[in-house]
């Protein structure tokens, strides 16, 4: 950034190995940690206002960049984990030691769970009105979690909120409990009875 006035939010940028200055707004950064100051390392697109002329638009400071970059990719064992739970749950309605509902309520839910979450993300980008924390969990809870952890992988969403995926794990482990206690004989009984 080759020039800044802060009191006016606007400067100029121009490329680091040389070439024409570009008009930069305040508006134009796509996501702001600090004040922008002279000499700050920035990346960014040259779009043409209204009149033609050259302007900076998407602009990053160059430290969000390297620090996006940086981030570790995403383990794809949880995601193999879900596949393989729904594979046992598939193989227990098989064997008979499970009916065929519960295996339609974990596809069921976890469909659902996904299209929850897809339009989370979608309400999230547009400004629109969200889905409660709350609601994205109970549908992890009933069984949809393999749907919400696959959906938190394929949108980026929910999944590096620690707090939000500490209350999803629990979701998961509570889920996994009570599916386990259905296996067993007491659980058999009570669906049984049902």
């Amino acid at each position: 950034m080759i020039e800044w006035r802060d009191d006016q939010g606007f400067g100029f940028v121009a490329p680091s190995l040389g070439g024409e200055r570009v008009f930069l707004h305040i508006s134009a950064f796509a996501r702001r940690s600090r004040r922008p100051v002279q000499g700050d390392l920035v990346t960014y697109e040259v779009t043409l206002d209204e009149r033609r002329r050259p302007r900076a638009s998407k602009v990053r400071f160059s430290t969000d960049v390297a620090a996006r970059e940086s981030r570790p990719q995403r383990s794809a064992i949880p995601l193999f984990g879900a596949a393989a739970f729904l594979v046992a749950v598939g193989a227990a309605v098989f064997a008979g030691r499970l009916p065929p509902a519960v295996l339609v309520l974990y596809l069921g839910s976890s469909v659902v769970a996904f299209a929850a979450y897809a339009m989370d993300k979608s309400a999230a980008r547009h400004g629109r009105w969200r889905t409660a924390e709350g609601t994205l969990h109970l549908f992890g809870l009933i069984g949809g979690w393999p749907g919400a952890l696959f959906a938190q992988r394929v949108f980026r969403h929910k999944s590096s909120k620690a707090e939000f995926q500490r209350v999803f794990w629990a979701t998961v482990v509570v889920n996994c409990l009570a599916l386990g206690w259905l296996l067993t004989r007491s659980g058999s009984a009570f669906l049984r009875s049902l």
